[in-house]
């Protein structure tokens, strides 16, 4: 380490990346000033994924960023979720097999009002959050690498290379969102566990072309192109004129990632679109592989793995990204309760206990997938049981459905009972998402906005007392996962924290006796 010390920052976070970004908003959503320092000159222009689920949604809005969000997406409201053709020319004339978007049915719409209209791709997302946290004032510092990283009892001391040279950063603690060969968890020394690496090795071009009129009208998120001389599949970007290409590297054949030129990928586009002369602009080419691994562990002392530094999660069902924001969620409101003085420091400890299993339960879904994508995208009576009998969940159960099992609920309820249907597990049980519901026209969802919230039953008056007595924010809310004269009690990140069905004698002091439990509470004083 340098002799430079400078001043000491609550919390680091590694990575710029949109697992990265997303820690740092939370973070200055709940007051914690934090550093982002990122190897790159700026937000990623090449877009990894561009699945953004429910529950990522619900996080945005908690943000005041799901307008822009959804404004950045493009609409495929009634276009084809997944298409097959040989080429683009053949797919626009009509020459196509075309797997519609779900439209989501009631039942879906009871559990979550928050959708984008379409796909939205990676580098939309991140320019929308980072142009947030520039307005916000944040600390991001681009062109910068860690090289070094030490920890004792009261800190982390990292080391920094950015433009002007190295220099020492003293830290409270570090959140490493530095992606699948994170630098901060090999130096921790944390191994990973899992297949690895899955399949063929893949290009990734980045292009501009105008295919609108080739493809007449249609549109699509994915096409899987089948013509032998260039079969990869194509995703939109902006539905007109960027898009990216995946085409498989063979290295068996003896080809190499660097063999992929700007010019032979080029070539590759014009013949998976069926163009010859097509003008292609190809903007970036990212060589990638499938790849399927967990963390040994999620925490260090201080130093927490979030994203794909604690999990690679292989593509298809696109839970990679959206469970990496999850990690984010999970862990700003804890580490922004402890640097608050309002919990104790064990509150970190239930980082992992919640999101190790939960990430681990998602890698094996997407892991059962793999091996019959019909199990994902199949719709309908037949490819419910096939599910069922491959031990496959619904997609929606997988991001919103999964449960917490930790000391910060009381009663935890970790077992799912259904596998199928989101309405079923959101039930309103200890460690799950908090139903969503109609108060007077504002959901539930938005009444918890980002604090520990009451919900109580129609008869709840002696709670909603309780509640002011105890300073927490509390609601009447009618729904059949509240009795009349129960209550539930929502986290700040929606996860409902303890369930009561009847009355207790002394609600106030009951309150007050689950939120010393859940935050770890009394704090310890620091010796001297």
């Amino acid at each position: 380490m340098t002799d430079t010390v400078y001043p000491e920052v609550p919390v680091l976070v590694v990575g710029g990346g949109s697992v990265g970004l997303l820690t740092a908003a939370l973070l200055a959503h709940h007051g914690v000033p934090a550093v982002l320092v990122e190897r790159r000159s700026g937000p990623s222009v090449h877009p990894r994924a561009t699945g953004i689920g429910a529950r990522t949604v619900e996080v945005l809005r908690e943000l005041g960023l799901d307008s822009a969000v959804d404004a950045a997406a493009v609409d495929l409201r009634g276009a084809a979720g997944k298409a097959v053709a040989r080429t683009v020319v053949e797919m626009g004339a009509g020459d196509v097999v075309a797997v519609p978007m779900p439209t989501p049915s009631a039942d879906e719409l009871d559990v979550t009002p928050f959708r984008l209209r379409g796909v939205c791709a990676q580098d939309r997302l991140d320019a929308v959050v980072a142009a947030d946290l520039a307005r916000r004032g944040a600390d991001l510092r681009w062109s910068t690498r860690l090289v070094g990283v030490a920890q004792d009892t009261d800190g982390v001391d990292v080391e920094l290379e950015g433009p002007d040279g190295r220099y020492a950063l003293r830290c409270a603690r570090v959140v490493a969102a530095d992606g699948t060969h994170s630098a901060v968890r090999t130096a921790l020394g944390v191994g990973t566990s899992g297949p690895g690496d899955l399949g063929k090795s893949m290009i990734n071009i980045l292009f501009r072309a105008d295919l609108r009129p080739h493809l007449r009208g249609m549109s699509f998120a994915t096409c899987t192109i089948t013509t032998p001389a260039a079969p990869g599949l194509l995703a939109t970007v902006d539905g007109a004129t960027n898009w990216v290409f995946h085409v498989a590297c063979d290295l068996d054949a003896g080809e190499r990632p660097e063999d992929f030129t700007p010019e032979r990928c080029a070539a590759v586009v014009r013949t998976a679109v069926g163009d010859p002369d097509l003008d292609v602009e190809v903007r970036s080419v990212l060589p990638w592989r499938p790849r399927s691994a967990l963390a040994d562990r999620f925490t260090v002392g201080r130093v927490f793995l979030v994203g794909d530094a604690a999990h690679t999660v292989s593509p298809l069902g696109a839970f990679g990204l959206n469970t990496g924001v999850a990690d984010a969620h999970n862990l700003a409101w804890k580490l922004a309760a402890v640097h608050h003085g309002e919990a104790g420091p064990g509150l970190l400890d239930t980082y992992a206990q919640e999101r190790e299993p939960v990430a681990a339960a998602t890698l094996d879904q997407a892991m059962r997938r793999l091996g019959d994508p019909a199990l994902h995208w199949g719709r309908g009576p037949e490819a419910d049981a096939a599910r069922v009998a491959a031990g496959v969940w619904a997609a929606p159960v997988v991001h919103l459905g999964q449960r917490y099992d930790s000391a910060a609920v009381v009663d935890p309820r970790p077992e799912l009972p259904s596998t199928l249907d989101l309405a079923a597990v959101l039930d309103g049980s200890p460690g799950s998402r908090v139903p969503h519901a109609w108060v007077d026209g504002v959901s539930t969802l938005d009444l918890v906005a980002s604090r520990w919230t009451l919900l109580v039953g129609a008869q709840g008056d002696r709670w909603l007392t309780a509640a002011a007595e105890v300073g927490l924010p509390a609601h009447q809310v009618h729904a059949p996962w509240l009795s009349d004269d129960g209550a539930v009690l929502v986290r700040p990140d929606a996860i409902v924290a303890m369930r009561v069905t009847a009355p207790v004698p002394d609600p106030a002091r009951f309150l007050t006796g689950v939120l010393d439990q859940v935050l770890a509470r009394p704090i310890p004083v620091p010796s001297g």
